[in-house]
């Protein structure tokens, strides 16, 4: 599935779903706001998240008192109707986490997923413990493929099993983190993903197109608030313990 497939077949299941409950026929607005550092993860023990690095930022969608937010490295403010947001297929980063944080709140206001907001303070730590015992569980003992760098993650992960860890961040490429190397998530992806049994990816994956690289290779299990409405309506795996 390429790029274009995937967003297709995502607009035209939320083009159902705001069609079916006359969402477009209400000009519901949707505001999207970029958190602070604060606002988005609180104040946790350890400073590396890519969130207080300045890599990246949380957009925030508030639809009739849901949130629903999405990581991008291209942030910006938007407010309009959903309407607007899913007349064309995104063709950015900035488009994407507009219709995914979207896509998000939606879901979220209807039942249709939860956990949409980001944990805070030192609920990531916990969570990268669960994810852990997930795997050990679903998978036993499998070499990963870490999709994006969360430190949390990264350490707890590489403490029992056999990791590789793939980013798109020239700043951390080549980087020794907890023992493993940061690997260039463009030049080593087919080789990482030969390697691997099982990809865990972050679910930033939507925001920056790059999903359809982990879909139908391998076990995939995704991770975090990005995702949320979009596994819901994709029918994909997701991992998120401590969110809201």
């Amino acid at each position: 599935m390429d790029q274009d497939d995937f967003f297709t077949n995502l607009l035209n299941k939320f083009r159902k779903i705001v069609n079916d409950y006359d969402f477009l026929n209400e000009n519901i607005s949707i505001a999207g706001t970029v958190l602070t550092n604060e606002e988005a993860i609180g104040h946790p023990t350890r400073k590396d998240y890519p969130l207080l690095t300045g890599k990246e930022r949380l957009m925030q969608a508030e639809f009739k008192g849901f949130r629903g937010q999405a990581f991008t490295d291209m942030p910006g403010l938007f407010s309009g109707t959903i309407s607007s947001i899913i007349e064309k297929e995104p063709e950015n980063n900035w488009e994407r986490a507009v219709l995914i944080s979207t896509v998000n709140a939606v879901c979220a206001y209807l039942g249709v997923t939860d956990r949409t907001v980001h944990c805070k303070n030192n609920e990531p730590e916990e969570c990268a413990k669960g994810l852990v015992d997930y795997v050990k569980k679903h998978f036993g003992n499998p070499k990963i493929a870490l999709i994006g760098l969360q430190p949390s993650m990264l350490e707890s992960l590489a403490s029992f099993f056999s990791v590789r860890n793939l980013d798109l961040d020239k700043d951390k490429i080549g980087k020794i983190k907890f023992g493993i190397e940061i690997e260039d998530g463009e030049a080593k992806l087919n080789e990482v993903l030969d390697w691997c049994d099982i990809i865990i990816a972050t679910g930033s994956t939507c925001t920056n197109g790059s999903i359809v690289h982990y879909l139908h290779k391998k076990p995939v299990l995704f991770y975090g608030t990005t995702i949320s409405g979009v596994a819901a309506l994709m029918n994909l795996p997701r991992f998120c313990l401590c969110a809201q």
